[in-house]
């Protein structure tokens, strides 16, 4: 049996309850819900040394999403917190220009 992807959360809690409280300025409620349940898939493969976005949802790579997609800019006090969202459903986290995340570390 193949292991689940860990929770966003589980790994960079910091990060998500940023995401919560930006997405509840932003009136992204349900968004807001959501972002706690995402699965670190993967991180971004770019290679840029500004890029810490996560991928959420299995997706081929250059590809568009297709019907139903959005983009949800949001307001941190430093760099981009971007957030790809199909059909109410969160698939990429792009985090540019900000401070390096530090993974919560469990025992």
């Amino acid at each position: 049996m193949e292991q689940e992807p860990p929770l966003v959360r589980e790994v960079f809690p910091e990060l998500v309850d940023e995401l919560v409280r930006l997405l509840e300025e932003e009136g992204e409620r349900e968004l807001a819900i959501c972002v706690w349940d995402v699965r670190m898939v993967g991180e971004c493969a770019c290679g840029d040394d500004f890029c810490q976005s996560i991928r959420t949802s299995d997706h081929p790579g250059g590809q568009p999403y297709g019907p139903g997609h959005r983009c949800v800019p949001l307001l941190p006090s430093s760099g981009d917190l971007i957030l790809d969202v199909v059909n109410g459903r969160i698939m990429y986290i792009e985090i540019l220009g900000r401070p390096p995340l530090r993974p919560c570390v469990q025992e």
